[in-house]
């Protein structure tokens, strides 16, 4: 974690900012208390939030039958796991802003990959999956922050990663940290929760610890098989082949996962209605 912490002391680096109700949804997020209601109402505060809550609700994405006109109606549509997830990517996405250098369309269709392959992943290895699909989505924000105070660095980088997971390997080469590892210190300081903070401290090198953590390596496996997606190689056969290890370790049955990938088309139009592009 020390070399990760090197970014944030850079003068080129400019810190995002929680918004106000990613922030409250975080500090409920194992409040299994909160009603519909009460989250329509958190989301009410924001404009514009609720805005592309409304526009969400109303996409061919999710087929409504009428027209969706109000927040009470699209929480009900979406339910509360949807709408806790959307909420949350779209806060999340949108504090990074525009940053130069990296495809940000392309970077959010793999940032939301990750996340549903980390849901997946999570509810056969006994794990949260909400906790999970944050994890996946967050996971290479961390790259965000890298590109601000090295941008020749992490463009030459990419590439260089021509096999799913490669990733990691060449950031700790050139960083001695990987994107997980600034991902966890930017987590500690929005406050995450510490399971958070713990699978992505893990997620770079899951098997190499004292102690497995199975979100680490949920979340590794979840980044690679997104890398699959992206680079158009067969997802189940690339974790067989490089990371056989980690597969076992989870105890995992492949065969299972290949009739839950997700549909790239149906990948780009989630980051643009979640971006707002």
């Amino acid at each position: 974690m020390s070399a990760a912490k090197r970014f944030f002391s850079h003068p080129n680096l400019v810190l995002p900012n929680l918004p106000g109700v990613a922030a409250q949804l975080l500090a409920g997020f194992d409040d299994d208390d909160m009603t519909l209601a009460g989250l329509a109402e958190l989301i009410g505060k924001d404009p514009a939030l609720s805005a592309k809550v409304l526009r969400v609700a109303n996409s061919a994405r999710y087929s409504p039958l009428r027209s969706v006109a109000s927040l009470r109606d699209a929480t009900a549509m979406l339910g509360m796991t949807t709408l806790r997830k959307l909420t949350i990517a779209t806060c999340v996405s949108g504090s990074f802003g525009v940053i130069k250098g990296l495809d940000l369309p392309r970077f959010w269709r793999h940032g939301i990959a990750t996340a549903h392959l980390a849901t997946e992943l999570a509810r056969v290895s006994g794990i949260d999956a909400e906790t999970a699909y944050l994890g996946g989505l967050m996971l290479r924000t961390g790259q965000l922050l890298m590109l601000q105070v090295d941008p020749a660095g992490v463009a030459e980088l990419e590439k260089a990663v021509h096999v799913p997971g490669q990733r990691f390997s060449l950031e700790y080469v050139r960083w001695d940290c990987a994107h997980s590892d600034v991902t966890a210190e930017l987590a500690r300081r929005w406050q995450f929760p510490d399971s958070l903070l713990l699978g992505f401290q893990s997620a770079g090198r899951p098997l190499e610890g004292e102690r497995f953590s199975v979100l680490g390596g949920v979340l590794h496996l979840a980044e690679v098989l997104a890398d699959a997606i992206d680079l158009g190689l067969p997802p189940i056969d690339t974790v067989m082949t490089h990371q056989g290890d980690l597969v076992g370790r989870l105890r995992l049955k492949t065969s299972w996962l290949a009739d839950r990938l997700p549909d790239p088309a149906g990948l780009a139009e989630e980051a643009r209605l979640m971006t707002g592009g």
